[in-house]
């Protein structure tokens, strides 16, 4: 396909309250048109960015990712969003990238942040996800990876990134800032879908969720800061021709990360 149209759901999100949330989404995601084919959750969209793991954490087959899949074929669209997984008596945060099928690839967060003592919680993951979807490769990654290029760096011909988090106010020009940057060095449409309002530690989110083509300009409405459904369409012919045409990705360095 030459093109994919997107909802961003960006949420007050209520906390560690599952079943809540899940409400909210089956609303919001039943208000979408049909012609859609991809739907973007924030990071622990079900819980909120928690560090109660043993409490709420879920098995590969609990309610949340059940749901996930249950939307996906109900909306014939791939869903993403991550989610507090159980599992090996290990705690995860979790990306799932569920296609319309209802089947599933998945990504643990590499940089659990530290600041919040997430790494004392969540297992680190080691390997990066390139989803191959409709003819697109998506690389999904979560909240913390952000503020890390490499991480993210387009050594696959990624035709999209895509970030979902809880990216705190107090930071959020960072959060602005390194979208974009993202963007313009891997030539590559980027989403950030983040979250609002206020979480159980007292933290206030603005949101900011947002859609930048491969040049770093803005596709959707920048700065947002209520509840809403963004509606974006992304074109992977326009963003080739651009590719082809300033040739950036054929002149990066060369090197492996260890």
């Amino acid at each position: 396909m030459n093109t994919l149209h997107i909802s961003l759901l960006q949420a007050d999100l209520s906390w560690e309250n599952v079943q809540e949330n899940i409400n909210y989404f089956t609303e919001q995601i039943d208000k979408i048109s049909n012609d859609l084919d991809l739907i973007v959750l924030p990071e622990m969209f079900t819980t909120g960015f928690s560090m109660n793991a043993k409490e709420l954490a879920e098995e590969m087959n609990g309610k949340t990712v059940n749901w996930m899949r249950e939307t996906a074929i109900k909306k014939q669209s791939a869903v993403v969003g991550s989610v507090i997984i159980s599992e090996n008596k290990n705690f995860y945060n979790r990306l799932f990238f569920v296609f319309p099928s209802g089947e599933l690839q998945y990504y643990d967060k590499k940089h659990t942040f530290t600041l919040a003592k997430e790494h004392e919680t969540y297992n680190s993951g080691s390997n990066k996800l390139i989803v191959e979807y409709k003819g697109w490769k998506i690389c999904p990654l979560i909240c913390y990876d952000l503020r890390f290029p490499v991480w993210a760096r387009n050594v696959e011909d990624y035709d999209l990134l895509i970030y979902v988090a809880s990216w705190p106010e107090k930071r959020i020009n960072a959060w602005d800032t390194l979208l974009k940057a993202r963007a313009i060095e891997n030539m590559s449409y980027t989403i950030g879908v983040n979250r609002i309002g206020k979480d159980g530690n007292n933290y206030d989110y603005v949101g900011h969720s947002i859609l930048f083509d491969c040049l770093g300009n803005p596709l959707s409405q920048e700065q947002n800061e209520r509840q809403e459904t963004i509606s974006v369409q992304i074109e992977k012919e326009s963003q080739g021709e651009i590719r082809n045409k300033l040739g950036f990705l054929k002149d990066k360095d060369k090197f492996k990360l260890v």
